[in-house]
């Protein structure tokens, strides 16, 4: 019987706000008072710095103030990684899981959030792939997907990964994306040449989700309505 994992599209989402809802359903999560969870959602206009600390700082390339004046937060935050872009047209994942209960370490994890995001670019016919040495999910040399995760004492995963669908790639001209100068950024819908729906994209994600992690997704249906999908935060 395969084990069970809600999924909650949460819509667009300020940073700070899905963090902390991070925190707390890893709390209970860690108490057994939640199950496994994970949140999909977009946020608006973010640059997140991850444990690389003041080397990553050095990978944002306009003033700090300047992008805080035009109202785009920039964050310190504990997952793993360097700098990255979150906003709009972007679909975000944060998977809250026992991880001992899918026997894998934290590389397998991520080697195993690299694969469901490889099957989702595979429904769209692009030939995903790794790059040896770097985290994320390539299409032609550039990144589409980017991952930074983090595994708390109590051993449940936080943080996870952010696919480019129809996101504004100018954003990412304004740091070194992940500390990598030499390799470019991608959206599925440049790829493409067209718009995809994010709710398509997500439906997708999910269903890679729980094929790779050998999960029952519960909740997919409930927050699909008429080809839309409602905001579900509580």
């Amino acid at each position: 019987m395969l084990k069970q994992c809600h999924v909650r599209w949460l819509g667009q989402v300020g940073y700070m706000q899905a963090w902390t809802l991070q925190k707390e359903l890893a709390a209970r999560r860690a108490a057994d008072a939640a199950c496994d969870t994970v949140l999909l959602l977009e946020h608006p206009h973010t640059y997140t710095f991850g444990s690389r600390g003041r080397r990553a700082h050095e990978h944002l390339l306009v003033p700090r103030a300047e992008l805080e004046a035009q109202g785009v937060a920039v964050l310190d935050v504990d997952r793993g990684g360097d700098v990255t872009y979150h906003g709009p047209g972007q679909l975000v994942g944060y998977p809250l899981l026992r991880l001992a209960d899918y026997d894998l370490d934290a590389v397998q994890y991520m080697r195993a959030l690299e694969e469901v995001l490889i099957g989702v670019l595979a429904h769209y016919s692009l030939p995903a792939g790794r790059v040896r040495h770097l985290t994320g999910v390539w299409v032609d040399g550039k990144k589409v997907a980017a991952i930074g995760t983090k595994v708390d004492v109590h051993g449940i995963t936080q943080h996870g990964f952010a696919l480019n669908v129809t996101t504004d790639m100018g954003y990412f001209q304004k740091i070194v994306p992940c500390g990598i100068r030499d390799r470019g950024v991608a959206s599925l819908a440049g790829l493409l040449g067209r718009s995809v729906p994010m709710n398509e994209v997500m439906l997708c994600t999910a269903a890679e989700f729980g094929r790779v992690l050998g999960v029952e997704l519960v909740g997919v249906d409930a927050i699909v309505d008429a080809g839309r999908l409602p905001a579900v935060m509580g």
